[in-house]
């Protein structure tokens, strides 16, 4: 379906909850991980307790990554992109950020999605929507029962989107190709969703998404 990269260089800016789950399925699959956060203390405690590398800035951390997610805060991502400049031109950024808000949910769900927001603000990155629809329990573990949940990908940049693809497939998702960049907005309503039950019904954080019937694989 597509090329398979092996391992990647990958930098992870954010090392909370989302962030280490990622990096700890990353790492299980055998890419090199560097972790990066506002506080380099933080970044270097998270990578501590997971066996990754942490660098002491973003621009560190991104410096020679051919991929780099960010899974930071809405409200700290012109933070980030600022601090980054022109360093990641031309790389594959994933955006796993969501722009939740349980209580007015149409604040959120009428506007475009934040990945479309960075790919408007900064045209010579390729933008890549992915995981953000994932609670932390299943970046961890991508599974329910031994049965692969479904890892959605999206972006106008088939080359890019491809290469998160198999990313996607290494840590043990199943690699679904969504379509186009503007799909993040679906995505992005997924993950509201699924906070929201998990709220309103008092689940334990542990559900993911599976599209059931064919194809199977």
């Amino acid at each position: 379906m597509f090329k398979e990269y092996g391992r990647m260089n990958i930098a992870i800016i954010g090392a909370g909850n989302v962030g280490k789950a990622l990096a700890k399925s990353c790492l299980k699959a055998g890419h090199k991980i560097t972790l990066s956060a506002a506080r380099a203390e933080h970044a270097a405690e998270a990578a501590k307790a997971i066996g990754a590398q942490a660098a002491s800035s973003n621009e560190e951390a991104v410096k020679d990554a051919e991929l780099v997610i960010v899974a930071v805060p809405y409200d700290s991502l012109g933070d980030v992109f600022r601090g980054l400049g022109s360093l990641v031109d031309g790389k594959v950024v994933v955006d796993a950020t969501n722009h939740t808000n349980v209580q007015n949910p149409g604040e959120v769900l009428g506007g475009i999605s934040n990945a479309e927001e960075i790919q408007q603000r900064h045209p010579n990155v390729k933008v890549v929507k992915a995981f953000n629809y994932a609670l932390a329990a299943r970046l961890a573990e991508p599974s329910v029962n031994g049965v692969p949940l479904d890892g959605f990908v999206a972006g106008d940049d088939q080359a890019a989107k491809d290469k998160v693809l198999e990313l996607v497939k290494s840590i043990g998702f199943r690699p679904i190709d969504a379509g186009p960049l503007v799909i993040a907005r679906v995505f992005e309503g997924m993950a509201l969703l699924n906070i929201m039950l998990q709220i309103s019904h008092n689940w334990p954080w542990q559900n993911g998404w599976k599209l059931i019937g064919p194809p199977e694989d």
